[in-house]
């Protein structure tokens, strides 16, 4: 049986069609997709991303554990500062991609649903192996996290949390209490979007999605629920890897565009497989000139029909009104303007080669 999130009771109170995602019971909308998604550009939305794991790093080799493990080099980051990172294998696979940062006490990091288990016993096992001492602890289920995420954000909650979020840089955090209630907000998220994403104990979650949510059933109210087919949408026009799809153990991040997450000038696992790396596709963004949605594992192939490349994630864009894909592409058909087919079970649409990301919003 799937587990529930803190907020399950709210979910099902505002009609959301609730799904199975990673072993977890999880809204996949509440009206619809497309109005979630333009909601969500236009204004703002909630989301709540309690399925995700929450990890705790404490003791004298904290960081050193996490500049061991994680790509990217975190010594010189500030408390209440964060960062985008990727956890490899050692061959340079992806394992999971994180958001890791610094408290005054401890190290944070935020990681995928479905990876969190595989995570959890391969940093016990790396800890072990170097015999590193730190504390490992997983609040996942002692905790909950919501997004909000929206140009309209910020003001809004700006006006009532005692953070000053509007001060708050790119994936800064902090640590506060309001009504009582601890927590900690980051300006962050996962919709190509200005937002933050707030983490604070279960207990309080029904307290604290009052208050976040507001009255989101009026039809004119700033901040409203969507599900995770909104935010599979919005991630999309945005270009983010999601795991399972662009990032997997078989990928590695060069490949995938994201070498300015991987710092090669230092140890880490995976690192010396990531140095002699070669890469010999690249992930790409495509536009198809039909209706039709490539799905992941469409084939991608050339005007003369041999096969150069295979879809990760396809939709129909709602803010471009285009079908969109992101697919790993031979380099020689990887450049800007090339001209491709996806084949659509024999139907052979054309395809072209575009920049990523296929949305940036307009104060970006």
């Amino acid at each position: 049986m799937p587990r529930r999130t803190p907020f399950y009771d709210f979910h099902t109170k505002a009609n959301a069609k609730m799904v199975d995602f990673a072993g977890w019971d999880m809204p996949l909308l509440y009206r619809s997709i497309v109005d979630e998604h333009h909601h969500t550009r236009k204004s703002g939305s909630l989301f709540d991303v309690s399925h995700m794991g929450r990890l705790q790093f404490k003791g004298k080799d904290a960081e050193k554990f996490l500049n061991l493990v994680c790509t990217r080099e975190l010594s010189k980051l500030h408390t209440g500062q964060s960062r985008y990172a990727l956890i490899c294998n050692p061959n340079g696979g992806v394992m999971d991609d994180i958001i890791v940062g610094r408290d005054v006490r401890h190290w944070s990091m935020v990681c995928n649903a479905s990876n969190r288990e595989k995570l959890v016993k391969h940093f016990h096992q790396v800890r072990r192996e170097r015999d590193l001492d730190l504390d490992i602890i997983d609040q996942t289920e002692a905790t909950a996290m919501v997004a909000l995420q929206g140009p309209k954000v910020i003001e809004k909650v700006g006006d009532w949390l005692p953070t000053d979020v509007r001060a708050l840089k790119k994936f800064g955090f902090e640590s506060n209490s309001f009504m009582l209630v601890s927590y900690t907000v980051s300006r962050s998220g996962y919709t190509g979007e200005d937002g933050i994403e707030m983490t604070f104990s279960s207990r309080v979650a029904s307290l604290v999605i009052s208050k976040l949510a507001g009255r989101f059933d009026r039809e004119e109210a700033t901040i409203k629920p969507a599900g995770l087919g909104a935010r599979d949408t919005l991630r999309m026009e945005a270009a983010m890897p999601l795991y399972g799809h662009e990032l997997t153990e078989d990928t590695d991040p060069i490949s995938a565009g994201l070498a300015w997450a991987v710092s090669l000038d230092k140890e880490f696992i995976g690192a010396d497989a990531l140095q002699s790396l070669r890469p010999s596709r690249k992930l790409v963004g495509l536009e198809l000139n039909s209706q039709r949605i490539a799905r992941q594992g469409t084939t991608i192939r050339n005007t003369s029909g041999a096969e150069v490349g295979v879809v990760t994630s396809g939709t129909m864009s709602p803010t471009l009104n285009k079908s969109i894909a992101m697919a790993y592409i031979n380099l020689d058909h990887a450049s800007d303007g090339t001209q491709l087919t996806a084949d659509l079970r024999g139907d052979l649409q054309p395809a072209a080669v575009v920049p990523l990301p296929f949305y940036k919003r307009p104060d970006a």
